[in-house]
């Protein structure tokens, strides 16, 4: 049975305070073509290829590597922006209508752009890609009720299982292409299975004594449970405030030393500073590279694709917690 976790669905304050390192990584990953619709006026559109619009980094991600140059690809929300907020725009509604094929996450993780859907034609597929890849998700508890967690990617396994359903749409809008679009799924697939086995053996370098996680966000299940670390929870009631309470910083301390965690992994919509007086006090530290939660980075960044950003997330963790990192260096060239 799923476990239930009390945690917040997602914060939304901005990172700020304490310092924030990004490892710009080597991985030889084609990268993300700047096709969101906040860019749509300079796009280069061809009227001969299928209109995919997609809502999330993860799927645009996904989407490119299969697809690459034979679809018009239309991203949604952009890096930095979490799709449970994120209200779409009027460039957004109109990529949406044009489409031919719409690709979302599902599990309730985009409601307001799931909410336009219902305004574009009715013969268009729209299809759920997390909600078909995983269909048994984990729980967690939230405002006294059982939600869905629809981070489903942070299981490199979920992640080839969504590889495959959009594989299977691009090739119904496209066959003459399938072929190609088979081709480049098991070339993913088969890096996606080394990534899930690079990640299994670093995580492996922790002492057995630190193999304990604590984060700001439930989206670590997956993580956890596929890899084998000793889960610790989120903090419950980090807000936007710009200070916390005298009486919710001792709930938080009082947690914080239950759970003998030696590091907090915040996410990167966490304010850290509410934070950093919690953890002096309780003489634990916060790992000042924040996690990729809610999708990817910036173009440039470490977490610029799927395959980086769990590389990424992987070494904040590793080296938090006294492992050894080396660098996700997959055998296939891309």
């Amino acid at each position: 049975m799923n476990k239930l976790l009390n945690c917040k669905f997602c914060n939304i304050c901005l990172p700020i305070g304490l310092p924030i390192i990004l490892a710009i990584l080597g991985c030889n990953h084609r990268n993300l073509n700047n096709n969101y619709t906040q860019d749509h006026q300079n796009q280069k559109i061809s009227q001969n290829l299928p209109q995919v619009v997609v809502t999330t980094t993860i799927l645009c991600d996904i989407t490119n590597q299969i697809a690459k140059e034979s679809i018009n690809l239309i991203c949604l929300v952009p890096p930095g922006l979490e799709p449970p907020i994120y209200q779409p725009t009027p460039e957004d509604i109109k990529a949406i209508k044009k489409a031919d094929l719409i690709l979302y996450h599902g599990y309730n993780f985009e409601p307001n752009l799931i909410k336009s859907f219902k305004n574009s034609r009715k013969n268009i597929a729209k299809i759920s890609v997390g909600q078909r890849a995983v269909k048994q998700p984990q729980k967690l508890r939230q405002n006294g009720k059982i939600i869905n967690e629809p981070h489903i990617w942070h299981d490199v396994r979920n992640a080839i299982k969504m590889v495959e359903v959009v594989n299977f749409q691009l090739g119904k809008i496209s066959p003459e292409n399938q072929q190609r679009y088979n081709s480049n799924t098991r070339q993913l697939t088969r890096e996606l299975k080394e990534l899930n086995q690079w990640i299994k053996s670093t995580l492996s370098t922790i002492p057995d004594k630190k193999r304990k996680l604590l984060t700001t966000h439930g989206a670590m299940i997956y993580y956890v449970k596929a890899y084998g670390l000793d889960y610790k929870g989120t903090l419950p009631d980090i807000s936007n405030e710009d200070k916390l309470t005298a009486k919710k910083a001792k709930s938080l301390a009082e947690y914080i030393k239950t759970t003998q965690a030696p590091i907090i992994f915040a996410d990167r919509a966490v304010n850290l500073m509410l934070l950093a007086p919690i953890a002096k006090k309780t003489k634990v530290k916060i790992f000042p590279r924040p996690l990729y939660i809610d999708g990817l980075g910036e173009p440039g960044s470490d977490g610029e694709t799927y395959q980086k950003m769990m590389d990424a997330n992987t070494r904040s963790i590793v080296e938090g917690l006294g492992g050894t990192y080396l660098r996700f260096a997959p055998n296939i060239g891309r």
